[in-house]
């Protein structure tokens, strides 16, 4: 083997040195090669901060401590514990890929990104994170705290949202990784560039003079960091109106649907969704009537416009999708879109 396929670039060997004095190391997914863990952990870390996911973290593992035991799981169980949580397609993912563990791989995760990339809901970069972490394999993780480092050291100035830069970038990422001990190496190294995007490189106001690499970020030496990384492409927003029917009978129980395995708040537990009040109102014959104070709940591509109109019923509402009647301890446990168990907690 020549020198250069021994020695570590030096970013690497900087970064796995910093990490193991100063690196986050109190995260419960830390200090473990446990593939389940870190796999849950990556996809509930998805656009979502670590202080709202560590409590969903441990639950989940209290209610599925394997991989198995997730897989024989209902869709209804792993919803409800995931509501709150946000962006539900992962929940769905996540359901489906452990079972997937189980029947393609014997329950155990295989140990290379190229074969954890098969699986629903793993990407190349959650794939790369779980393979290095658990397995050590030289690959490169890519998430948003690691393009905002990586694009700021090299001064990366082309546009993230052409996928040829992407691509240009995740190769840059490839040669930048160690290349010696990497049984130890690589998680350390994989770990440095997640705990410096979330610690020292953030988005505003970067703690430069901390960071192990203020000597060799170009962007630092070119006093503008926060410029990187580039990315021009903005997401198209749209709205919507809905209106929700918030029926009760006369036990107090209320009226829930399951939505359908697509579109908006799929495969969770809701009121019924009308387009317009008249088609609420014609779904019912209401003993009491009160419209409650509209409001926006913002989706990732879309603002929603809710209208609520609060019922008391003898006989169940005539919606489209079929419902039953929920008393509490039932709708408590269900999966159900943030702003409904807003309105059924303080609405009731």
């Amino acid at each position: 083997m020549s020198k250069a396929l021994k020695e570590s670039p030096p970013l690497a060997e900087t970064l796995v040195a910093w990490q193991k004095v100063h690196g986050r190391h109190h995260l419960p997914w830390q200090n473990t090669q446990d593939p389940y863990r870190v796999w849950l952990s990556e996809i509930m870390l998805q656009q979502t901060q670590v202080s709202t996911v560590l409590g969903y973290y441990e639950k989940f593992l209290q209610h599925f401590p394997t991989v198995a035991e997730l897989a024989h799981a209902s869709q209804d169980e792993v919803m409800g514990l995931w509501s709150g949580l946000g962006y539900y397609s992962r929940a769905r993912n996540l359901h489906q890929c452990a079972k997937d563990v189980v029947t393609r791989f014997g329950g155990k995760f295989p140990s290379t990104a190229s074969d954890l990339m098969t699986l629903p809901g793993i990407g190349r970069s959650t794939a790369a994170a779980v393979a290095s972490f658990c397995f050590s394999e030289r690959v490169a993780i890519m998430d948003g705290n690691v393009k905002r480092v990586l694009t700021r050291v090299w001064a990366y100035d082309a546009d993230l949202s052409a996928s040829k830069n992407e691509k240009a970038l995740w190769e840059m990422a490839e040669q930048a990784l160690p290349t010696r001990q990497l049984k130890t190496a690589m998680p350390r190294y994989s770990q440095a560039l997640m705990d410096l995007g979330a610690t020292l490189c953030l988005p505003r106001k970067p703690k430069c003079p901390a960071c192990p690499l203020l000597h060799d970020c170009k962007a630092f030496a070119l006093g503008e960091p926060e410029k990187f990384p580039v990315k021009t492409r903005k997401i198209k927003r749209s709205s919507e109106v809905l209106w929700l029917l918030l029926a009760r009978n006369t036990k107090g129980e209320v009226w829930l649907e399951k939505r359908p395995s697509k579109g908006i708040w799929a495969s969770l537990y809701s009121l019924p969704l009308f387009e317009s009040e008249d088609a609420l109102k014609a779904s019912c014959v209401a003993l009491e009537v009160e419209v409650l104070p509209a409001f926006k709940h913002v989706l990732t591509h879309k603002d929603l416009h809710c209208h609520v109109v609060k019922v008391r019923l003898q006989k169940k509402p005539k919606t489209p999708i079929a419902g039953a009647w929920f008393s509490e301890k039932d709708w408590l446990v269900v999966g159900l879109p943030t702003p409904v168990r807003h309105l059924l907690s303080n609405s009731l």
